[in-house]
Parts: structure tokens; C-alpha cells; sequence
């Protein structure tokens, strides 16, 4: 069950307020003062559920690490379609820069993680470093939504390849047809469309007992071809979603403060 950690305030921040939602950012922040990286979380729930709870005990632990961490509860398919959700992500980290000298957090420095439907959303926000049209009509547009590291948990990477020969409900929802009638769409909300030169390192973590997670070994491959780090971790008999549940969460933090250190580095006090 969550717990804030001693040494950390646990807060609540509005970042964008629309008719069907508030997106928010919970956060933990170091009571000690310095410039600390941050991470975002962007939840699962087959972007029709929340589960910013459930995402807790990962992110506090985490922050104990050196990061100021935060998890943003993006508008649901049920609230308003794709392109909402990855909007929302780029207005949290936007947020984050904003307000970084209140929130302890060094704004050069920050990075994105996320499993299941949030895998899929950070690989979207790694790979569309930079390009306009992903921003949405948030607020703080003076802000860069850009991310220097991303970790995709358990999340496909590939929505036309796992799309086009069967519809699934949770994906027709979020994007708002089936492939044969929005493919534009599709490949639009799909990560691998998006693998370029100057993408952050992106690594992945899987689960052994978990189902194949379409496009990302293409995903990896093309990252490779570029020269962008990348690397996957397979937890043994680890189910969907493991992030949630011991031991394989604090085996998520480990890999997650090692690759994170590597990238935006430590606190600076």
C-alpha cells in the first residue's frame, strides 16, 4: 500500500482543468533542499482506468533514490479520445518546468516512465521529442514537453500491427475507430512511426509470464540503427502488470535509479 516516505511531502498540483477532468500531478518531493531530476509516471488502465494508486508505492520508492517523482492522471478514453491523454503527459512535464524552482526539480533534467497503456503513452512522449503537433492547447506552451530518458513497461509499441487484423475495444475507445477507419490515426498514436535521430535513451522492462508486446523489438532494432541507447529487461515469472506487486517493484526501482543516475544523474545540493 502506499506509504510517503519520512523526508518527503506528498502533494497534489492542478495542471489543466477541462469540463470532463482535472489532469493533476502527484508528487513526491524532498523536504531537504537541492536540484533534484525528476521522473514522471504515466499510469496504466488501458487508458480507460485510472491508476494513480496503484503506481504509488512504485514512485515513492523511487523518489528515495534522488528524484523528485510525479504521476499525472491524464483525461481517460471515457473523458476524451486520443489525442487527450498524450497531451496531457506533455502539459505534465511542461508543468514540471514551470514550476520547477517550487518543486526542488532541476528542469534540464527530467525523464518519463510507464507500464501497460502508460508504457505505450511514454514511448509516444520519448519518441515525439519536439514535434508541435503532439503539444495540445495546454497550458505553460512556453515550457519544453521534451524528456532526456524513458522506460516503456509491458506496453505495445505497434498499434497498426496489433490493430489491423482484429479490432480491440480498449484501443477503438482510445483512438476512436478501428483501424480500417481512422489508419491515419493509428499510426499517428504508434511509437515506432516516430523513432528518429535524437531521441532520448529508451529502455524497456517486460514480464516473463506476460503476453508479447507488439513493436517493440522493431522498436528497439530501429533505436539501435540510430545509435540510441536501449536495452530490455525481462523480470522472472513476472505476470501484467508487475510494476504493481513484490518482489518485481523493487526490481523495477533498481533498474529504473541505475538507468535514470546514468541519464539526468543526482541531486545537487
Amino acid at each position: 500500500m502506499p506509504e510517503t516516505p519520512t523526508g518527503f511531502t506528498l502533494v497534489t498540483k492542478d495542471v489543466a482543468v477541462y469540463p470532463e477532468h482535472t489532469v493533476t500531478l502527484t508528487l513526491y518531493v524532498p523536504d531537504k533542499a537541492g536540484k533534484y531530476p525528476a521522473v514522471l509516471d504515466i499510469h496504466g488502465g488501458g487508458w480507460k482506468d485510472r491508476q494513480v494508486e496503484q503506481d504509488k508505492p512504485m514512485m515513492e520508492r523511487l523518489a528515495t533514490r534522488g528524484f523528485v517523482t510525479a504521476i499525472v492522471a491524464y483525461r481517460l478514453s471515457g473523458q476524451a479520445p486520443y489525442p487527450a491523454a498524450i497531451n496531457d503527459c506533455k502539459a505534465a512535464v511542461r508543468y514540471l518546468r514551470a514550476h520547477a524552482s517550487e518543486l526542488k526539480i532541476d528542469s534540464d533534467r527530467i525523464g518519463v516512465m510507464g507500464g501497460s497503456a502508460g508504457g505505450h503513452l511514454t514511448g509516444l512522449m520519448a519518441m515525439t521529442n519536439g514535434l508541435p503537433e503532439y503539444e495540445g492547447d495546454g497550458p505553460d506552451r512556453d515550457q519544453s514537453s521534451a524528456v532526456k530518458a524513458a522506460i516503456v513497461m509491458a506496453g505495445s509499441q505497434d498499434l497498426i500491427a496489433a490493430n489491423k487484423e482484429k479490432s480491440n475495444p480498449g484501443t477503438v475507445a482510445f483512438l476512436g475507430g478501428t483501424y480500417q477507419e481512422k489508419p491515419a490515426i493509428y499510426e499517428q498514436a504508434s511509437p515506432l512511426q516516430h523513432v528518429r535521430a535524437g531521441v532520448p535513451p529508451t529502455i524497456f522492462i517486460e514480464g516473463e509470464k506476460d503476453t508479447l508486446k507488439i513493436g517493440r523489438a522493431e522498436m528497439q532494432d530501429k533505436l539501435r540503427t540510430l545509435g540510441v541507447e536501449t536495452e530490455l529487461h525481462t523480470l522472472k515469472d513476472a505476470p501484467h502488470p508487475f510494476w504493481m506487486s513484490q518482489p518485481w517493484c523493487d526490481q523495477v526501482v533498481d533498474i529504473a535509479s541505475a538507468f535514470f543516475k546514468k541519464h539526468l544523474g543526482e541531486p545537487k545540493f
